[in-house]
């Protein structure tokens, strides 16, 4: 400790010193900014595309805090708007860059599943976006045909 006090006393000691308070201070500095202000995961949470069921047009939206669904479409004017599901699929089951917007049946309280209507797929809450060699989803026709198979099994 005596090796260390002594070393502090020196120019360079003293300069290292600094340094090392300087350091700690911006560290202190960006964690606490990022434990107090407004993290990128809130805001993707808070950042939503969603889907006027009178229209069936997509929008944008940033949800505000005890905001309550359905949301006021800016659309319909009205609060017709609920969380839009993104299909990333073509009807020959390759991927497409720009995501179609799908309002899930269950947003509706009907009961069945939701297919797309540009491309004829299932959708399903949490909708995963397609990675390069995914098979893709079932069409209408080929969900109809599993579980009818399922049910004579």
């Amino acid at each position: 400790m005596e090796r260390i006090r002594e070393f502090l006393e020196t120019t360079t000691g003293k300069a290292i010193g600094v340094g090392v308070i300087a350091l700690a201070a911006i560290v202190l500095f960006f964690a606490g900014r990022s434990y107090f202000g407004s993290s990128s995961a809130a805001n993707l949470s808070r950042d939503r595309a969603f889907i006027c069921s009178q229209t069936g047009k997509a929008f944008e939206h940033t949800l505000e805090y005890g905001e309550a669904i359905p949301i006021k479409s800016p659309f319909s004017k009205e609060n017709t708007g609920y969380p839009a599901e993104l299909c990333y699929w073509t009807r020959e089951g390759t991927i497409k860059q720009t995501p179609t917007a799908v309002l899930l049946r269950s947003w509706l309280g009907e009961k069945g599943p939701t297919f797309c209507k540009d491309c004829g797929r299932l959708v399903v809450g949490h909708n995963p976006k397609p990675r390069e060699g995914d098979p893709p989803p079932p069409t209408g026709a080929e969900y109809s045909e599993r579980r009818g198979q399922r049910n004579r099994e």
